[in-house]
């Protein structure tokens, strides 16, 4: 009995012994293929950052337009309950969107596609570089496009200081900390800023207020000229210095200056939207840099540009106002006329009708191959607007099949010491 006894515990300590080595063999097997998975997914993400810089140069020598797309999430006011029409895919370049129409499902792939969950400064990361170009000398536009109340308002200005910051003040922020840092290559850089809308078809100057000089007659009869070598700049447009050395004061002074154009901003509610833009918004920075050790000086241009909504009558209740009329067939006219731009760039028209609007007109000198445009389709993630996203993605599509060419760097060469 005592021998059984003794074989019967060798059995259970060997069997003890093998299921703890089968634990030690599992565990390390399961190391093994998590390391194996972590190396995939690391030369998978390496794959795709290739991919998407090879993407970018394309993009960049063909001159292409690129288009982003936001949907942003819903919102207390929407009232609905059940599913958005819009499913953004997670390779973030394509969506698909339920037409109510036909009941049919369809796919659009874009650039870039955020989903309502991206953050504003997720979004900003996306730009960064775009931005930044302008510091090279080169005339860059940001539009953001899409239905009133679609968010393109928070996209491209957002809220207070911290993680809602939209692409202006972060746009702002990220050249002048470059700035500095191109102060270490001998990089001296001068940064002004300018506020307009295009209100009814008229050029209206935002930071009036903050014109330290005598004359201000001008501010009240903005146009589009043309200088010597065919740029296009508005008369009379007030420019406010932001400081470049400190980073802390430079903030300072865009925000003050975006609180006084927001004070002047022409805004409206409607039905769709409690405090619609009545008008196209443009920020522009204008950027001068000089390099004391080879004399080269560059001239850079940031146009970021809200555009207001495209509205239909019978949504927004505009037709019951004869002023809020006015304003909804002026805005929709200026962006018809950008879709014709954009119709004639993409056919290689001999005539493109720049000058039918102010807007285009203004705009010329990015969308004419000069510069480098960025357009943000915003979407509403509503049942109810899914016609209009439809609309703006059909829409989106062409643009993005836009060549406008290689950008052109504003650079000339003045010699050491001189300016």
């Amino acid at each position: 009995k005592t021998r059984a006894s003794k074989v019967q515990v060798d059995e259970n300590s060997s069997l003890v012994a093998n299921e703890e080595e089968d634990d030690a063999v599992l565990r390390a097997r399961i190391e093994e293929r998590d390391k194996r998975i972590a190396e995939l997914e690391a030369e998978l993400w390496k794959g795709e950052q290739l991919r998407r810089q090879m993407h970018n140069t394309i993009q960049e020598l063909r001159g292409n337009i690129r288009v982003y797309v936001r949907t942003r999430p819903f919102l207390p006011g929407d009232k609905q309950n059940e599913e958005s029409p819009i499913d953004v895919s997670p390779d973030g370049e394509s969506l698909t969107i339920l037409d109510r129409r036909s009941g049919a499902p369809l796919d659009f792939k874009f650039d870039k596609v955020f989903p309502p969950s991206a953050g504003q400064e997720f979004v900003f990361d996306e730009v960064s570089d775009f931005v930044q170009s302008a510091l090279d000398g080169y005339h860059v536009c940001l539009f953001s496009y899409g239905q009133t109340g679609s968010g393109k308002t928070h996209t491209m200005q957002g809220c207070g200081n911290g993680t809602m910051r939209g692409i202006i003040p972060r746009a702002v922020e990220k050249i002048l900390d470059q700035a500095q840092a191109l102060n270490q290559q001998k990089w001296n850089f001068n940064v002004a800023a300018s506020f307009l809308e295009i209100y009814n078809e008229n050029l209206k100057d935002l930071l009036t207020s903050m014109n330290k000089s005598n004359d201000k007659s001008k501010a009240d009869k903005l146009s589009i000229k043309r200088d010597r070598e065919g740029k296009s700049y508005v008369d009379g447009l007030t420019q406010v210095p932001i400081n470049v050395n400190d980073l802390e004061v430079g903030m300072q002074q865009l925000e003050s200056l975006m609180g006084v154009a927001a004070r002047s901003r022409s805004v409206a509610s409607t039905k769709m939207n409690s405090q619609s833009s009545r008008s196209h918004s443009v920020f522009m920075l204008h950027l001068n840099g000089y390099n004391e050790e080879s004399g080269a000086i560059v001239n850079g241009a940031l146009n970021l540009c809200d555009l207001a909504g495209s509205e239909r009558l019978d949504r927004s209740g505009a037709g019951a106002d004869a002023q809020r009329l006015k304003e909804t067939q002026s805005i929709n006219k200026s962006l018809s006329c950008l879709g014709d731009v954009f119709n004639a760039l993409a056919t290689g028209a001999s005539h493109v009708p720049y000058r039918n609007s102010k807007l285009t007109y203004l705009l010329q000198d990015c969308l004419s191959g000069d510069g480098k445009a960025l357009m943000f389709v915003n979407l509403s993630p509503t049942t109810a607007s899914c016609g209009e996203s439809v609309c703006s993605l059909r829409f989106a599509q062409r643009v993005n099949q836009v060549e406008l060419g290689k950008a052109t760097k504003h650079i000339q060469f003045a010699g050491r010491g001189k300016r």
